[in-house]
């Protein structure tokens, strides 16, 4: 149980750096592929490449009940969130969008907590609000002190079929592998943005090849083994504890924004990167149970047979 819960802690840390640099990779990409086309190119990339390695192993075929949570979880987690948060990257830097998105795994904790029984723990609450105060710091020190309407409109719905979808994902993780969880909602997200392949045809022509390389690697990285990496974690804890994890991802982004896109944080963004750090912290605590102590007998005087006459 314990190596599994270090499994499980590395394949979360995984893919919360890879989830962070997705963020800034979509910035850079959006200056020459549109939002529809990039996320039909992600999810054919990230499709193709769990495809390949769910066919090179024995298949579970999902049961008839299982398909209405893939659906939600394709459409809306790998569908309606991608073209939203492309777009949204559009309007706001990649530190602001991951800031707003961030809300997410609130809303997975509440959804959770309605749905999947999981109930409101303590520490999962304090350490929500603790981690959420520190992505609003960090978006409060956003590189251009500025938030479009539009652009912040698109991460809260990005944020909310981002909820919707780990909530849906987490009991098909119960009867299903994580990988052939993640391929087939992949594969939905993909068939869902069929209507933008023309134009990431033509945008794909135009585009430089260093930006082709941008897109192949969001569909490899971030999509293909993040989603999976995410679904192996999200098997072997809470939907409520393994969304914490994610407010991890705003300070991880913050600093890729700065070293690769000239994007500087404030001062205040290092502060809000730290409390993100202890409200994951305080989320993820275990209180240790602690061994009952052997129960002491205290005779009573009367008990004591020198005491009796």
């Amino acid at each position: 149980m314990k190596k599994q819960g270090v499994l499980a802690a590395g394949a979360a840390a995984v893919t919360v750096v890879l989830w962070a640099s997705a963020f800034v990779a979509i910035r850079h990409v959006g200056q020459e592929i549109s939002a529809g086309a990039l996320s039909l190119g992600r999810l054919l990339v990230g499709s193709v490449l769990l495809g390949i390695f769910v066919f090179a192993r024995p298949r579970r075929w999902p049961a008839r009940g299982d398909w209405k949570f893939l659906l939600a979880c394709g459409l809306l987690w790998f569908g309606v969130y991608n073209l939203a948060l492309n777009e949204a990257e559009r309007h706001l830097d990649a530190g602001t969008t991951a800031m707003l998105v961030n809300i997410g795994p609130l809303l997975i904790a509440l959804l959770a907590g309605v749905l999947l029984h999981e109930g409101f723990p303590r520490q999962l609450v304090m350490g929500s609000i603790v981690a959420f105060g520190g992505v609003v710091l960090i978006g409060l020190s956003s590189s251009n002190g500025s938030a479009e309407t539009w652009g912040v409109v698109l991460c809260l719905v990005a944020a909310a079929a981002y909820a919707i979808g780990v909530v849906s994902q987490k009991p098909l993780l119960a009867r299903l592998p994580a990988l052939e969880v993640t391929w087939l909602s992949c594969v939905i997200g993909a068939i869902a943005c069929l209507p933008f392949a023309p134009t990431l045809v033509r945008e794909a022509a135009d585009a430089r090849p260093s930006t082709i390389w941008w897109v192949v690697f969001l569909g490899a990285f971030p999509t293909a083994i993040a989603f999976t990496t995410w679904a192996y974690a999200l098997a072997r804890t809470t939907a409520g504890r393994m969304g914490a994890t994610t407010y991890l991802v705003p300070p991880i982004t913050i600093f890729l924004g700065w070293l690769l896109l000239g994007e500087s944080p404030a001062p205040l963004a290092y502060g809000g990167g730290a409390l993100c750090l202890v409200g994951v912290a305080i989320s993820r605590y275990r209180r240790r149970a602690v061994a009952a102590m052997p129960a002491v007998s205290v005779e009573s005087p009367d008990s004591n047979p020198s005491s009796k006459s």
